[in-house]
């Protein structure tokens, strides 16, 4: 494993769905609690370094429906927007960026690779729920856009076990690096 340094000015702090809606599920194998409080800790490092923190959420109300086999399990009415609010354990504070998405990854069809660009940043430290949909989807999305990704295994977490695990051992390392939350944070410079 090579050795993680990371500028702050040109990185930034992705956090992904950590909203009512979702951290209220049970996550595995990272509880809710404990994503929560290891994203804080990274946007305070992150913030403290002059680095950039970005906060999306899905709007469950304007979710793009698309034909797929398993499709998730919204109703047809509207839900509560409170729902999409990011829960304030995660540590959004003003001056942090929100952005809201309409399906899976955060990059499709959102303001967020030209807000990267022009905060000239080169490098994603991503974390959140689900590790194996909108953390690896947005990752996805990112490498074919040139960021480079970190990915914060203790900051993520998923509905199933397995799901995190094949995400974290098998699709992040090949793109990304995969990192502690303390490893992070001692490699910000």
């Amino acid at each position: 494993m090579s050795e993680l340094k990371l500028e702050a000015k040109k990185t930034a702090l992705v956090v992904i769905d950590l909203q009512k809606g979702v951290v209220g599920r049970t996550i595995v194998p990272h509880a809710a609690s404990e994503i929560l409080e290891r994203s804080d800790r990274l946007a305070k490092a992150m913030r403290e370094k002059g680095g950039t923190v970005v906060y999306v959420r899905v709007d469950f109300n304007d979710f793009l429906r698309l034909p797929v086999d398993q499709p998730p399990a919204l109703p047809d009415g509207p839900l509560p927007a409170e729902l999409s609010e990011i829960v304030p354990e995660a540590g959004m504070l003003p001056g942090d960026t929100l952005v809201t998405k309409r399906h899976h990854g955060a990059f499709a069809r959102t303001e967020l690779e030209s807000l990267l660009k022009e905060r000239g940043v080169e490098t994603v430290v991503i974390c959140g729920v689900s590790t194996s949909i909108g953390v690896e989807s947005t990752a996805r999305q990112g490498t074919g856009l040139g960021f480079a990704f970190v990915t914060v295994e203790d900051a993520c977490g998923a509905m199933a076990l397995e799901e995190h695990e094949y995400a974290v051992k098998t699709v992040f390392p090949r793109l990304a690096k995969v990192r502690s939350t303390e490893e992070v944070i001692a490699a910000l410079a």
